[in-house]
């Protein structure tokens, strides 16, 4: 699933390309919304909220979307060649010389600009939210805490604790902090866990490239997310990876257990 930086960088990208237009061509591929139409509206702006985003127009009224695993938004010049199959359009936004397409986008929704709170009032504070303030920290901070025997990888992809992370993340936070993705939210500084977060997805809100390592280069961007082949980065030694949750929470783990101690699956 995309992490919060990714979502960002997507409405980032979807407001360069449409704000202040007029749609041409407000279509939906999606059988939810399939008689809608958003031609004639224009393009106020877009929002992001951890996973979510909200793409707003006039008339008080926003389209909530979430790219779950796969999903994407697409800029094009008017009349380009897409990239992707035409059947995996879910929506398409047409302005004056642009076009946007939502692929495999999901959990599409249009409501009142008014309601967009009620679709993420549950979450946790937003890691890239613009109006970041020590108040969402230690809110974040709190319920970390009001879990201290949770593993700390499960906790760090709840989005009701903070909203944003995904399993990269995951896997290379607990890397930072030297401690297993098995490793009790007690015997970890919340604190810190916190502002780690928020400094990794700030690190790379602006770029496609996920970087935790301060180095660009291909093969050199991770300490142990998905290097079970190359070994961890930092000490050259085998980097494991083991199942983490339950059911259609689990997701692959990868640790180096040599620079990561603590409890761990035999």
């Amino acid at each position: 699933m995309p992490e919060g930086d990714t979502v960002f960088l997507a409405g980032k990208t979807v407001q360069r390309a449409l704000a202040g237009k007029t749609l041409t061509r407000g279509e939906f591929r999606h059988p939810a919304l399939a008689n809608a139409d958003l031609a004639g509206r224009t393009v106020l702006g877009v929002r992001t909220v951890g996973k979510h985003l909200f793409t707003r127009f006039s008339g008080e009224l926003s389209l909530h979307s979430h790219l779950k695993m796969d999903g994407s938004w697409d800029v094009y010049a008017e009349g380009a060649r897409w990239r992707h199959p035409a059947h995996h359009a879910r929506v398409i936004l047409a302005g004056p010389g642009v076009q946007v397409v939502g692929f495999r986008v999901h959990d599409l929704k249009l409501l009142p600009t008014a309601e967009e709170g009620g679709l993420v009032d549950h979450l946790g504070p937003d890691l890239l939210d613009p109006q970041w303030t020590d108040e969402h920290a230690t809110r974040a901070v709190a319920a970390l805490l009001a879990q201290p025997d949770r593993e700390l990888g499960l906790a760090l992809l709840d989005q009701r604790i903070m909203a944003g992370i995904g399993n990269l993340y995951k896997c290379e936070i607990c890397f930072l902090l030297k401690v297993s993705p098995w490793t009790p939210v007690s015997e970890v500084d919340p604190a810190k866990v916190v502002a780690l977060g928020r400094k990794l997805l700030l690190a790379n809100a602006w770029r496609h490239e996920q970087c935790t390592t301060g180095d660009l280069g291909r093969g050199r961007r991770q300490w142990v997310y998905e290097r079970t082949r190359q070994g961890c980065f930092r000490c050259g030694g085998p980097v494991k990876v083991a199942k983490q949750g339950y059911d259609v929470h689990q997701r692959p783990t990868w640790y180096c257990p040599r620079c990561q101690p603590g409890p761990a699956p035999s």
